[in-house]
């Protein structure tokens, strides 16, 4: 673990010179070098290469002056190896063709080890952390939120209003137990070999728990993503955890226990800092749209997030969700240097 990187000493709530910043999928579509690669492989394809994977996650590093790189993969590839069959379908994104319905399709279920079912992610994050450490730039490892991961595997795709995942928890609250624990089981094994691989710190991604209610995440959800986070803290690095759309919920989120809260951009920075204590970091939170608007409406929305969180150790800038297609390359660049000039003149000042 780089511990005197900018992004680990914020994560541990220590001084930086200046605010890190990194996005969520700065690896992506919006890249010309990446759309070349996708032009010839597909994304199961891009994800099982440890090669390809290596590259795709270097892209945005080369490219932009960031803080962190992210391993390129997927937060449902897990699935696959539990004896799910995925797939990403062009302009559709993930489907899964036998989608868990029934108890019994969950009693199928196998809870094999990561080095038997993701090696190239392994490959992939120790090829990238022998390129990255000179650099004294960290690496993060990741995984889907158990919630997440298991409404993705009852609707068999996206979701608007999780009928089957909500029916399941409600109606055979025992099977979805016994898919819970399945799946933090995968998830766990998979974050600590991450770590063993060499990455710097862990994110897990909970983008669908917005869909679920106080009473419900608190019955049905927090329970085995505290267990996840707990287990992710046990191979000694950060854990941050992010969610869309749980304002109401912080805290709820708060008393699971990550070293991070990554918040989306539905509130402000101050706000849910307060709610959540400042004896944990905070990272976020920039609306993903905003990069389409021209740079003055960037700039100044990006002058109110740094005021909000007034110099404090423990901010990581970051976007409230990941960059969207066709976000112009530009003013990725000409935001991550702003963000660490900005930042820096403020903590001057403060000084």
């Amino acid at each position: 673990m780089l511990t005197e990187s900018r992004f680990i000493r914020a994560c541990r709530r220590q001084t930086t010179d200046t605010t890190p910043i990194w996005f969520m999928r700065q690896a992506g579509r919006y890249m010309p070098e990446y759309r070349a690669i996708r032009e010839k492989v597909t994304m199961l394809e891009a994800i099982r290469s440890a090669d390809l994977a290596h590259e795709i996650t270097m892209q945005p590093i080369n490219a932009f002056n960031l803080d962190a790189a992210i391993i390129f993969a997927d937060i449902l590839t897990p699935l696959i190896g539990m004896g799910i069959s995925l797939d990403f379908l062009k302009g559709e994104g993930p489907h899964i063709d036998n989608p868990l319905r029934r108890t019994s399709d969950i009693d199928r279920l196998a809870t094999p080890p990561a080095e038997e079912t993701m090696p190239f992610a392994l490959s992939a994050i120790r090829q990238t952390v022998a390129d990255l450490t000179p650099r004294n730039i960290p690496l993060i490892g990741f995984c889907g939120a158990p919630f997440t991961l298991a409404s993705y595997a009852i609707e068999g795709g996206g979701s608007r209003n999780y009928e089957h995942t909500k029916g399941m928890m409600y109606s055979e609250p025992a099977a979805w137990k016994r898919l819970m624990e399945r799946v933090v089981t995968v998830l766990s094994d998979f974050l600590a070999k991450q770590v063993e691989a060499g990455v710097s710190a862990l994110q897990i991604f909970d983008s669908w728990v917005g869909a679920v209610g106080p009473r419900d995440y608190a019955k049905f959800v927090a329970p085995y993503t505290k267990q996840l986070i707990e287990a992710g803290q046990k191979t000694g690095v950060p854990v941050i955890y992010f969610s869309t759309g749980t304002g109401t919920m912080l805290d709820q989120i708060t008393a699971l226990g990550s070293d991070v809260v990554s918040i989306d951009w539905r509130m402000g920075v101050d706000k849910a800092w307060s709610e959540i204590g400042y004896d944990k970091a905070i990272q976020g939170n920039l609306d993903p749209l905003l990069l389409f608007a021209p740079w003055r409406e960037v700039q100044a929305n990006t002058d109110a997030i740094l005021a909000e969180a007034n110099g404090r150790p423990g901010h990581i800038f970051n976007l409230g969700h990941g960059i969207l297609p066709g976000t112009p390359v530009e003013t990725v660049r000409r935001l991550a240097d702003y963000v660490h000039e900005k930042a820096a003149r403020l903590e001057q000042v403060a000084l």
